[in-house]
């Protein structure tokens, strides 16, 4: 079979759909809301996998889901940030869009598109960190993903880095992503608003209701507002501290940052570099991996979850 591939990047916040060549090229593009309760999100998956396939000759469907997906890729275990809860994803999917549909963790396929056409191409074991909604991370080793024996490794983004911290979505306290994500980023400016001012992210904060945004924080970085370089600085450090903890045990050759957060990492990669060079086990005895960022960018579980799904329906 020849033809494209649709990849759908299914996260906390929103559901974005592509149509992907054999490349890597991303021909076009959906993006909606991801609703809270399970149907609504099933049938807006689907919606957006629908529009797409009636303008392209699309062949198969890759799921790319931001929680744990089973050992044989077939079910959804748990997702802090979504509804289901040992769901047979893939096939509900399927049933509604008449196309073959398969699944993996979203960052498993962010890995997979960095390790076959991106970043990490050259690397022998490679780490990526997606920075989004929450943060998560995939391994590729010797050319395959390592799922563990569960299926739901490498999860970064749970560690938990500070007893009794902020409260997170999978039950405990004081997880890496409550500290290093766009969620977070956000909560992190509104600490730093406690103490110090900013014009920019008060205004922000009142035209949103009292709710203040990772991209809120980000255009007040671009425009040099103190509190939110601050906030992406210990962002940044944040990184570094868990990208070490990850090398100690895995020790990659390359780690790749990507995540929509990706898109401001010139504000924060020098900071997690600085933290890694500190944290890292016996840093000036080995060699400390670089942080790169993704070359698909935020675009790299759709890229990676089509590629996928062209993989395994041949």
């Amino acid at each position: 079979m020849t033809g494209p591939c649709i990849g759908v990047d299914v996260g906390g916040t929103s559901v974005r759909a592509a149509v992907v060549g054999a490349d890597g090229t991303v021909i076009d593009q959906r993006q909606s809301g991801t609703p809270v309760e399970r149907t609504a999100a099933e049938a807006e998956i689907a919606g957006v996998i629908t529009d797409l396939a009636a303008h392209h000759p699309v062949r198969a469907v890759g799921l790319a889901v931001a929680g744990f997906v089973s050992a044989d890729m077939s079910r959804v275990m748990f997702a802090p940030h979504l509804a289901w809860r040992d769901a047979p994803v893939a096939d509900l999917i399927a049933a509604r869009v008449g196309l073959p549909v398969v699944m993996d963790h979203d960052v498993n396929c962010a890995a997979w598109a960095e390790h076959t056409l991106g970043a990490a191409a050259d690397a022998r074991v490679s780490l990526t960190v997606a920075i989004g909604t929450g943060i998560g991370a995939g391994l590729v080793v010797d050319g395959t993903l390592y799922r563990g024996a569960h299926g739901v490794a490498p999860e970064l983004g749970h560690l938990a880095v500070i007893p009794a911290g902020r409260a997170c979505a999978c039950g405990k306290r004081g997880c890496l992503e409550r500290y290093c994500s766009g969620t977070a980023l956000a909560a992190t400016a509104l600490e730093r608003m406690a103490t110090t001012d900013s014009a920019p992210l008060a205004a922000a904060l009142e035209a949103g209701g009292g709710t203040l945004t990772g991209l809120d924080v980000a255009r007040a970085a671009r425009a040099g507002d103190a509190v939110a370089l601050g906030a992406f600085a210990d962002l940044g450090r944040w990184l570094g501290l868990g990208v070490a903890m990850a090398c100690d045990v895995l020790d990659p050759e390359i780690v790749v940052i990507g995540g929509g957060v990706s898109r401001s990492a010139d504000l924060f990669l020098d900071a997690a570099r600085e933290r890694l060079e500190r944290e890292l086990t016996g840093a000036h005895y080995r060699v400390v991996p670089p942080l790169v960022p993704a070359r698909f960018g935020d675009a790299a579980s759709m890229v990676g979850a089509a590629l996928i799904a062209a993989r395994r329906v041949g």
